[in-house]
């Protein structure tokens, strides 16, 4: 649980034309009951959308799932939305089908943190509380 009395705000996103949200679902299950607050955006949103929920919620972070492969475009384009609204304190984490190859043009296109398949909902949990959960 995080340290302060405010729970970590965490916007799960959908973004794109993937329509599978089953691996959503399970880690934003698995934020609930680690005591997060955590919004789901639904399928098949914009980045607009998302940044625009990201922004009307307050959140500490977005998450997305994206099994696609346009996580190179997306992604880089929710920073820079994210950016341009005033909102580089809102963390911006992914996971679901990306390749090894494109984790550092993603890093460096300031997403903070990729997890790919086979990664455990404790170990997002844990980045999560561990980046984000000393938020006031």
């Amino acid at each position: 649980m995080a340290t302060s009395e405010r729970k970590v705000r965490v916007l799960v996103a959908k973004v794109g034309l993937d329509g599978h949200d089953v691996g959503a679902r399970v880690i934003a299950r698995g934020l609930l009951d680690a005591g997060m607050e955590v919004i789901y955006t639904g399928l098949r949103r914009t980045p607009e959308q998302v940044v625009r929920a990201a922004l009307e919620e307050d959140v500490d972070v977005v998450g997305v799932s994206i099994l696609s492969g346009a996580h190179l475009t997306l992604l880089p384009r929710l920073r820079q939305l994210l950016d341009q609204a005033g909102a580089q304190d809102i963390g911006l984490i992914a996971g679901g089908v990306i390749p090894q190859e494109d984790i550092a043009p993603l890093k460096d296109a300031g997403v903070n943190e990729i997890f790919l398949s086979g990664t455990t909902v404790l170990d997002i949990v844990q980045y999560i509380l561990g980046r984000y959960g000393d938020r006031t």
